[in-house]
């Protein structure tokens, strides 16, 4: 057996593959852009043909970098949550576009239910709120708008799954599972149930015959046909992009808190064995089962972050590249006034509006590309305050943020989180944790590592820290402001 993790890493705007060893150090990588198709305003697809073909190109460069598909020890995969794919069992084809994890399509739906009554119901069971984010209700609607998909589901052959499951369908050639992390994020599944719930299907009128069986997140979960990679590789981790990030950051004591900043802001604490509840909003989720053992975490979701820089340079083209988001802010004092609500589909936790839109307050004369970079960035501990808010108002206050995610690479922001929350930040030297996480589950899952402490101990990294050092007038008219721009969003 070798001994480097191959890990596939498809994200919302890019899909990877990447090599590790077993001490966490990346030996190789691979990476294409994945297309974004917005249809109508609130949607949003990608094409699940594009995702599988493009990961497997991914694969395949990233096993020639490294000498062969013998120095492959296992495979774990990580991916964007709540992402629908419905595809044909028999085919083994998609179905329809995939709806994206930021689709606003289905917001009637929910608005629906909630008049019904249902959402405390759904939210004791699931820990998750009624809203278009969660997959559940995407699975509903294809079944009820596209004539293949309810074709194949009477024919008894449609499968549904989120996007790490269609990966593993494709690699294996036919094997219908997904991890409980992920499971946790569809709507379907109560947090202590151990499969996709019948009654929570039937409320969101999706046959549960079309489900994945649920599993481990570590293990011995699939096999990769050699076909592929020229080998057969055992598929030994899986995990949502949230939750792998958490265990990348190495958050496996109660407390313990990360925050990503990608496509969107996700914060996680972990809860150990309990079952979280909220009351502000937040949102419980497995972040991760071991031998039918669940470890949970209390999770807040932010819709839009790099998405919001990468709005202001293919949209507006006030940038060329993300990377000059930190020159531009650093070449002022502040931002001149203005904000950014970044509502650009609907607000995450903890407000939950699916209707909000994005808001570009206090422009003046003086206003120029330097000012919105800047309210760009600020906008992200802007968020990330109000997420630190409900979490300490559920009983879970943050001590110490662990950032990660391709925009935690700007020291500015960095040290504007810092500022903002008043808490000192830590980020990794490596900050692509997603795929660490991923690589720590495979390789416990395979034996490279006795366990996943022992694998997060040996593979997180060195770490940098930044310490507030922000005037309390400071941050208190900052927030004003936010709390106003919010306000008319």
């Amino acid at each position: 057996m070798g001994e480097t993790i191959l890990v596939l890493d498809s994200g919302t705007t890019s899909t990877r593959a990447m090599a590790f060893s077993a001490d966490g150090a990346m030996q190789a990588l691979a990476q294409e852009e994945l297309t974004q198709h917005y249809p109508r305003p609130g949607w949003v697809e990608h094409d699940a043909a594009e995702i599988w073909d493009k990961t497997l190109a991914c694969a395949r460069s990233v096993t020639q970098q490294i000498g062969g598909a013998d120095r492959i020890a296992a495979i774990g995969i990580t991916n964007q949550r709540e992402t629908v794919v419905a595809w044909d069992k028999d085919t083994s084809e998609p179905l329809a576009r995939a709806i994206v994890w930021q689709d606003r399509r289905t917001a009637d739906f929910c608005a629906a239910l909630k008049e019904q009554g249902e959402e405390p119901r759904v939210q004791t069971a699931t820990g998750l709120l009624l809203d278009p984010y969660f997959s559940g209700t995407k699975m509903r609607w294809l079944l009820r708008n596209e004539q293949a998909v309810q074709g194949a589901a009477d024919k008894g052959t449609l499968a549904f799954g989120t996007i790490e499951s269609w990966l593993v369908f494709k690699l294996s050639g036919g094997t219908h599972i997904t991890d409980a992390s992920n499971a946790s994020r569809t709507l379907l599944m109560a947090l202590d149930g151990a499969q996709f719930d019948e009654g929570l299907c039937d409320l969101f009128e999706v046959p549960l015959g079309t489900l994945p069986q649920v599993t481990d997140n570590s293990g011995a979960l699939a096999h990769c046909k050699s076909e592929w990679l020229g080998a057969e590789i055992p598929i030994t981790g899986l995990a949502g992009d949230q939750q792998s990030a958490t265990i990348g950051q190495a958050c496996l004591a109660p407390g313990q808190t990360k925050a990503t900043y990608g496509t969107g802001a996700f914060v996680l604490t972990n809860k150990g064995s309990d079952i979280p509840t909220s009351d502000n909003r937040l949102l419980g989720t497995v972040l991760y089962q071991l031998g039918g053992k669940r470890i949970y975490a209390i999770e807040g979701s932010v819709f839009v972050a790099g998405s919001l820089v990468q709005w202001l340079r293919d949209s507006l083209g006030i940038i060329g590249t993300a990377a000059e988001t930190e020159a531009l802010a650093r070449s002022i004092d502040s931002s001149g006034e203005v904000v950014i609500v970044p509502a650009l589909s609907g607000l995450g936790a903890p407000h939950w509006r699916s209707e909000a839109r994005g808001v570009i307050a206090g422009l003046s004369f003086a206003s120029g590309k330097a000012e919105i970079a800047r309210a760009a960035l600020e906008a992200m501990a802007h968020q990330t305050h109000d997420l630190a808010s409900a979490f300490a108002a559920d009983g879970a206050p943050w001590e110490t943020l662990r950032i990660d995610g391709g925009m935690s690479a700007n020291d500015w922001m960095a040290q504007d989180l810092a500022n903002v929350l008043d808490l000192p930040v830590e980020r990794p030297d490596f900050v692509e944790t997603t795929a660490l996480g991923a690589a720590m589950l495979a390789a416990s899952g395979c034996g490279l590592h006795d366990d996943l402490e022992t694998a997060a101990a040996a593979m997180r990294g060195q770490l940098a820290r930044f310490d507030p050092d922000m005037d309390q007038a400071v941050r208190v008219e900052r927030l004003a402001r936010w709390n106003k721009a919010l306000a008319a969003s």
